[in-house]
């Protein structure tokens, strides 16, 4: 191309593809040489276009004159960058170069040993090993923090490729799919229902005697050791046909937590006091339950058959705590009843009418379920089972239900009578059979439509808590990095004022403190696995547990749940040299036989207090006896010498005993210059002449000591006695 037709062709594209603005007082060779200045591989015009380069004045970009096709015209700078611009595509690298085949990690700038090893896909020990290889590190926790340079040397020395996470960028919240309450419906649709009563109060104050008496039947008999040790709903009747669920919460101390629960699913609470009791320490701690729900009460006292009876000083001791009763100008209802006789039982359930009345208690009996787990446990003929009270709605067979992270298709529904029925309309307590895995109890349950919405809810809920979880340990993560980059930086400024041999004299210093940190611990433990009959047991126990705070040996749960004790548990168990707790369970013969074969301890236990107890005596057999050391008899030297017995010759210490005696047998010591030169047995005690067994105070003797040690004039011989003190552990329930 010549240079007349190319200063056209250029004149042209200016104006075609907005190169360049036209202007009258340049010329087509002016913008030509204007355009190629600079931009030939050789000088003046003669190569070809393919070497020339053009700058558009729009995006101050450069382009191949290539680019310019000669057969398209009307082109802008957008389409022409385009065409030489294209989008860069992030590399895969384990698809080339050294990566190729390799395994990618996704890392952070800082990351601890645990999350680490999470990406990697490995244990915590292959990090370990990696870290002593790469980095001459003897001892890491899973919670350290590690730099960039650390992760990286792990990754390559584990023969993969890493990438960093991308930062989410969005600052939209995520849609929440979880499972929630209805609003409230339109109040004409709203219909009575019967109340919920939780009776409450002190232990052996006569609180399922009460109830005994309201359902004909004798529940207190069949309880372990006459006390109530689960949350029970029942549906009673009264003779005008009005029917009230009532709710039987434990009274022992352990139970606080279903005692908690209780109060916070009831309308009413009856609080039960014994006449010949008062108010006791549960009695208190139900009342502070009742207030922190918002629900009223009405008391109950109960045992006023009693010749000891004094209700009149029970109800002061309750003004005493705030309890304003009718009879003292308040409005909290007392009746003085005796549960054992039935006598004024009517008047009571007349008095808890008359509070429903007053109260207005209606509920939605259309639309999705709602209700609350009361308790739950494995039933050997019906799996995995929740007691439930209906809150809202009417619960029938087929019904799809979400209690926390477990779901259920009710396959059956149970009244207290343990016969089957079709419905549960509102404040019905009933047990449904059905679920996939126990629900905790005091979860909150509610129906979805299907199976795939319940599933869909359970995973947005465990990922919801993982995502939590993340959160609170990005927070740890952050404070251990400064924290160890504070501790880094004041070392570094310590050892630039060592020389290096004191540094090096430090460095394995550390390194012999860690040899001796990773030497296992001989601090006496005990670890129990658990398994009890409801969730609400377990509950009680765990937190009896949680109040032992002693450092004299080291109470851990290895695991724990509700159901038959098996084989996996007692695996659990002997593999970290524990015992299995199993409370108001059975075990399983292959349990059995197995614990036999492995000698695991299965202590089966149907009182929580006794299981305590158990738990107290297990632990001081775990502790080791205290050494003590009575001193019995001290003598001084007054002269040594030596004899010969065959071709040996034998150091003798002759003495005088000025405490007490000296017995043959016992443990002896040679104190010189107030320090301890020997510490063992002797071997002959003579008399004058003949062995004796013992010797008196203000006697002389002669001793030969095992090791035939010499002693030297005014040494102080001392016998003594060690014996060990079994230790007692210091656990104070308060019960």
């Amino acid at each position: 191309m010549s240079s007349c037709k190319l200063s056209s062709y250029l004149y042209k594209q200016s104006i075609q593809c907005r190169l360049y603005r036209p202007s009258s007082s340049l010329s087509a060779a002016k913008l030509a040489r204007k355009w190629t200045q600079g931009y030939l591989v050789h000088s003046k015009y003669t190569h070809t276009h393919r070497h020339m380069s053009v700058l558009c004045q729009n995006c101050q970009k450069k382009y191949a004159f290539s680019d310019i096709s000669l057969n398209l015209t009307r082109r802008s700078c957008k389409t022409l960058a385009s065409t030489t611009k294209k989008k860069k595509k992030k590399l895969d690298p384990s698809k080339f170069g050294e990566g190729k085949g390799k395994k990618i990690v996704d890392v952070e700038k800082a990351m601890t040993v645990s999350s680490l090893a999470d990406a990697m896909g490995v244990k915590r020990d292959h990090v370990y090993d990696a870290m002593e290889v790469t980095s001459n590190l003897n001892r890491f926790k899973p919670d350290t923090i590690l730099d960039f340079d650390v992760i990286r040397d792990i990754i390559k020395k584990s023969n993969m490729v890493y990438t960093f996470k991308r930062e989410e960028t969005s600052q939209v919240e995520k849609k929440s799919l979880d499972a929630v309450r209805r609003p409230p419906c339109d109040p004409a649709v709203l219909k009575p229902r019967p109340p919920v009563v939780t009776i409450m109060g002190h232990v052996d104050h006569g609180k399922t005697t009460l109830l005994d008496y309201l359902r004909k039947t004798s529940v207190a008999a069949g309880e372990a050791g006459g006390i109530t040790q689960h949350i029970g709903a029942f549906s009673v009747s009264l003779k005008d046909n009005q029917k009230i669920t009532f709710l039987d919460t434990p009274g022992h101390a352990a139970f606080s937590a279903m005692r908690s629960r209780g109060a916070h699913v009831t309308d009413i609470v009856i609080l039960v006091v014994a006449a010949d009791d008062g108010v006791m320490e549960q009695t208190r701690e139900s009342i502070k339950f009742a207030e922190q729900a918002g629900v009223p009460l009405i008391v109950a006292i109960n045992k006023c058959d009693k010749p000891v009876a004094d209700p009149e000083q029970a109800k002061r001791e309750l003004l005493g705590h705030g309890i304003q009763l009718e009879d003292f100008g308040g409005e909290v209802q007392a009746v003085e009843i005796s549960a054992l006789k039935g006598t004024n039982i009517d008047i009571l359930g007349e008095s808890i009418v008359a509070q429903a009345e007053v109260m207005e208690l209606k509920a939605d009996v259309t639309g999705l379920v709602e209700a609350n787990v009361i308790e739950s446990k494995v039933d050997r003929g019906k799996g995995p089972v929740a007691t439930i009270i209906v809150e809202r709605g009417t619960l029938k067979k087929g019904c799809i239900l979400v209690a926390g992270k477990s779901m259920c298709r009710v396959r059956n529904l149970y009244n207290e009578h343990n016969q089957q029925i079709g419905e549960a309309p509102p404040s019905t307590p009933v047990e449904v059979a059905g679920w996939k895995e126990i629900p905790a109890a005091g979860e909150l349950i509610l129906e979805v439509e299907s199976e795939k919405r319940a599933r869909e809810v359970i995973d947005w809920r465990m990922q919801h808590e993982k995502e939590e979880r993340l959160k609170q340990d990005a927070v740890v993560i952050e404070k251990k990095a400064q924290e160890q980059h504070k501790a880094h930086t004041e070392k570094r400024k310590v050892n630039s004022l060592l020389t290096w041999k004191e540094i090096r004299m430090r460095k394995a210093a550390e390194q012999m403190k860690l040899g001796k940190e990773n030497v296992k611990s001989d601090h006496p433990e005990l670890n129990i696995v658990l398994k009890g009959d409801v969730d609400g047991s377990v509950e009680a126990i765990l937190d009896a547990m949680a109040t032992y705070d002693s450092d004299q040996c080291t109470l851990d749960v290895l695991h724990c749940g509700v159901g038959v004790v098996s084989d996996k548990d007692v695996e659990i168990a002997n593999t970290f040299d524990g015992i299995v707790v199993a409370f108001n369970v059975v075990v399983s013969s292959s349990a059995e036989t197995l614990a036999n074969k492995l000698g695991v301890t299965i202590q089966k236990h149907s009182i929580i207090y006794k299981l305590i107890d158990d738990l107290k005596e297990e632990l001081n057999e775990r502790l080791p006896p205290v050494e003590e050391v009575s001193v019995l008899g001290e003598a001084t030297v007054l002269q040594p010498f030596t004899i010969s017995v065959g071709k040996r010759k034998v150091h003798v210490a002759g003495c005088r005993v000025n405490k007490g005696s000296l017995k043959i047998g016992q443990q002896f010591k040679v104190v010189r210059n107030q320090e301890t030169v020997y510490e063992g047995q002797v071997t002959s005690l003579k008399h004058h002449k003949d062995d004796v067994k013992s010797v008196k105070k203000d006697m002389e003797c002669g001793l030969s000591f095992k090791e035939n040690i010499e002693c030297v004039n005014g040494d102080v011989i001392i016998c003594y006695e060690v014996s060990h003190i079994p230790q007692k552990i210091n656990w104070e329930l308060g019960f």
